[in-house]
């Protein structure tokens, strides 16, 4: 059943005389359910046109812009044929820049002079088997997806361009027409392309979707549209960082809710120009949302640091606790990059054995994400065979929301350590036996000398829940520490030329000095254990 009624008779007339494609016709008479967007367009310009007939049977056809150019069946061929060449890099993106844009399959029409041939050929299923071709050739593993669309922003001062001229010649009938009783186009673009998308694909459009496809249109050709909104509203286009034009299509937006409608019409037309080609498609990009995967590590070496160690651009060591797990993970999930983060981190010759330190790494667009439980343990395995200096248990993907309990109340969770220290003057068992007893030490820790160049001078007060005292020898004791977090254990010990009070050598009256230090536990249930 066709949408329109009489009432709608007049402004269909009018649109379609001015260059209005039919789809736009309905947005701009209301029509909002979907079924007729999605009919051919042949079809759809045929019914329009029974629909528009005369009483003598004639086709209301005064088209008072340019006649359309001409395009020949192989000239549409090759340019849809084109997008097969278009050179695609190693994040997915697809750049597609031709000298014309894909050819008006619709060529006895002129391009809309409203939607500039997106709801003409773009939405077609030529189009959408061509740009599902090169999502299924950008590598990425999707079940379902989201689909983004940006369109130029000089559509919309041609949108309200139309719904001006629209919404004057309903005044003339004493009926009205508000902006919102439109249908937008990226709504009617939607509801014509999500199932086509869908069915190509095999897989359900969903908003929340990780994976994105993303299509990006330009119109150079009308790129002009929009620059006399600067002068009118200078406020609404203010330039931004990464950002190539000011007028992106929420400053346009902005400039058409501020501008009056009597300033509009003095700077544009309307109805507005037909315009001589399509909208070209200068860019299609897949990206898929990042994934986390977290778990434990044990560190076993004293010549190892937690994150690669440059200073001034030169690398100290050949490789870090991080590097190590995440080069695994890069070549298997095929991520772009990767960020590392854990509960706290230890010194580069500090060991950390027991369960292990939790660490979580969020793998940016990575092309593989799903697997299973069996791979996950394979990939851990080959982690821990690939190095003696690291083990890493417990590895499992969890969501970005799962990364904040690794962080919820730093400062209250406990790390138990042990220390080797050694003391200038020689020592009996009786001599550090006192140290047991002292429960919930509470010190004040100005920011350590060592840190001083990344962290900001601050006094930090930390608590030394207990202590346990080991005797070796005249001159060595180890002791076992459980803490707050955050604490720093070397300070503590040999006093940081009385930068941390109190100290294990106020504490003794002697010189005293930390020779090796392991982290023995950290107190953070998380991430949740695996069976082995």
């Amino acid at each position: 059943m066709f949408p329109l009624t009489v009432e709608n008779k007049h402004v269909a007339q009018l649109l379609l005389s001015t260059g209005t494609c039919p789809r736009c016709i309905f947005r701009f008479c209301g029509v909002d359910f979907h079924a007729p967007y999605k009919l051919p367009y042949k079809e759809l310009l045929n019914e329009l046109q029974k629909f528009l007939e005369t009483e003598k049977d004639e086709l209301i056809s005064e088209v008072p812009n340019p006649p359309p150019k001409k395009i020949r069946l192989q000239e549409l061929e090759d340019g849809i044929d084109g997008m097969d060449n278009l050179s695609q890099n190693g994040e997915g993106k697809i750049s597609i820049i031709e000298d014309g844009s894909i050819a008006s399959k619709n060529s006895n029409l002129n391009v809309c002079n409203v939607c500039l041939g997106i709801l003409q050929d773009f939405c077609e299923k030529e189009f959408i088997k061509k740009v599902c071709q090169k999502v299924e050739a950008s590598g990425f593993e999707f079940t379902n997806l989201v689909l983004s669309i940006s369109f130029p922003p000089q559509l919309s001062v041609r949108e309200h361009a139309a719904w001006l001229l629209v919404k004057q010649e309903m005044g003339k009938q004493s009926l009205s027409l508000e902006r919102n009783d439109t249908v937008q186009l990226k709504e009617a673009y939607k509801w014509i392309t999500h199932p086509l998308f869908s069915e190509e694909l095999g897989v359900p459009i969903d908003g929340k979707s990780l994976f994105e496809v993303s299509v990006v249109f330009a119109h150079p050709e009308t790129v002009e549209d929009c620059h006399f909104l600067r002068a009118i509203c200078p406020d609404c286009f203010k330039p931004a960082k990464n950002k190539q034009s000011v007028f992106t299509r929420m400053a346009v937006m902005k400039a058409l809710n501020k501008i009056k409608e009597e300033d509009f019409h003095k700077q544009f037309p309307c109805p507005p120009n037909s315009p001589k080609a399509v909208c070209s498609v200068v860019e299609i990009e897949c990206a898929h949302g990042a994934v986390f995967v977290a778990g434990r590590y044990n560190k076993y070496s004293r010549n190892l640091p937690q994150t690669p160690w440059i200073i001034d651009g030169e690398r100290k060591l050949d490789s870090s606790v991080e590097e190590l797990i995440s080069d695994h993970l890069l070549t298997v999930f095929k991520a772009e990059s990767f960020n590392f983060s854990s509960s706290g981190r230890e010194d580069v010759d500090v060991r950390t054995l027991g369960n292990g330190r939790p660490f979580a790494i969020e793998l940016v667009n990575p092309h593989r994400v799903h697997f299973t439980s069996q791979e996950i343990k394979e990939l851990q395995q080959k982690i821990n065979n690939s190095s003696n200096k690291i083990q890493v248990r417990d590895l499992q993907l969890v969501t970005r929301e799962a990364i904040g309990h690794m962080k919820e109340g730093e400062e209250e969770k406990t790390k138990t350590y042990s220390a080797l220290i050694w003391t200038n003057k020689a020592i009996q068992r009786k001599d550090i036996e006192f140290l047991d007893d002292i429960k919930d030490l509470k010190i004040d820790q100005k920011t350590p000398l060592r840190v001083l160049h990344r962290r900001p001078l601050a006094v930090r007060t930390r608590i030394i829940h207990s202590m346990e005292t080991h005797y070796v020898d005249e001159h060595h004791f180890r002791l076992y520490l459980k803490t707050q977090a955050g604490t720093y254990i070397k300070e503590f010990v040999h006093g940081d030329f009385g930068r941390t009070k109190p100290n294990i050598c106020s504490l003794m009256d002697v010189t005293a000095d930390i020779l090796e230090l392991d982290v023995e536990s950290v107190d953070v249930d998380w991430p949740p254990a695996l069976d082995d």
